[in-house]
């Protein structure tokens, strides 16, 4: 697991990181979110050992960076964004090089290549020079390469940067399986849409400082406020708005999107309740289906929440 406490980063007189703490379980993936300049960059290097944080507990797969580095960072694989790569080498040249220097044998490392190179999707890139590759299959590349010793955290910065639409399926692919077999797994990405879809839970930097962090669906309930509830009807969606306008739990209703869409702050049993009650005042309800926010749009609220 990931365990970080009161982390503190300063550059000369500038405070780049205040007072962070968060935790990302075993099986968990953590999202690290926020603008430019946050402070994620330099978490994710003080979490990897390659940044002397000013103060703060770091813990490694229940080992402090600080106390033990080597130790801790047995456990880490970290993928930096766009890392350099050695282009005159071959693709499996490259996983050869650094699975020697992770101590893997020279008989059990070319088993453990073709592995990492099919879940990347890079097998037939095996005898592909490294320097006619793209960026997005340059990026798969070094995902191999981080997951060459198995890490038990695995820390990726940016990792879809690149990617073409095939790769970044199969990057999500590879990150719900590391998350299924129990890594703990940190990710920062600006690719918001697609975070949604593997991630568990969040942390939100703004101006060096954690503003939020949790499970995806805690902090969409606590910042969100409910459910937004999209309803198509046959017929005029001026009398289901009207309807839903007397509805005691309905707090904002709008048409978009060719959908009536309502904020509601009842439960799952509270959203069947009105749905029966709109069928029995008459109202041809054709869908009725509760939405869940994004990440885009928890970012944005509780960054307007912050800053305001």
């Amino acid at each position: 697991m990931i365990r970080v406490r009161d982390l503190r980063i300063d550059y000369d007189n500038v405070c780049a990181v205040s007072d962070v703490s968060f935790e990302v379980q075993p099986g968990e993936v953590c999202g690290l979110i926020g603008p430019n300049g946050a402070g994620k960059t330099s978490t994710m290097r003080a979490l990897t050992g390659l940044l002397e944080p000013t103060y703060g507990e770091i813990e490694m797969a229940g080992v402090d960076m600080r106390e033990h580095p080597r130790q801790a960072c047995r456990s880490v694989g970290f993928m930096p964004d766009a890392p350099p790569m050695y282009d005159d080498l071959l693709c499996w040249e490259f996983l050869d090089l650094f699975a020697a220097s992770y101590g893997l044998t020279r008989e059990r490392r070319p088993e453990v290549i073709a592995e990492r190179l099919d879940q990347v999707g890079l097998t037939g890139k095996r005898e592909a020079p490294i320097a006619t590759l793209s960026r997005g299959m340059r990026q798969r590349l070094m995902l191999a390469k981080t997951l060459l010793p198995d890490p038990q955290v695995l820390i990726l910065d940016e990792p879809a940067s690149g990617v073409d639409p095939q790769g970044r399926i199969d990057l999500k692919n590879v990150i719900r399986g590391l998350s299924a077999s129990g890594k703990s797994v940190l990710v920062s990405s600006h690719i918001l849409s697609e975070m949604t879809e593997f991630c568990t839970s969040v942390a939100v930097m703004e101006r060096g400082r954690l503003v939020a962090s949790g499970s995806i669906d805690a902090l969409r309930q606590r910042v969100m406020g409910g459910l937004t509830l999209a309803i198509q009807v046959v017929g005029s969606d001026d009398d289901l708005m009207k309807r839903l306008e007397q509805e005691p739990l309905i707090q904002e209703v709008r048409l978009s999107e060719g959908r009536v869409k309502a904020r509601f702050d009842g439960t799952q049993d509270d959203a069947a309740d009105l749905l029966a009650r709109l069928v029995g005042a008459g109202i041809r309800v054709r869908s009725f289906a509760p939405m869940q926010e994004g990440l885009e749009e928890l970012f944005l609220k509780i960054g307007a929440r912050e800053l305001s």
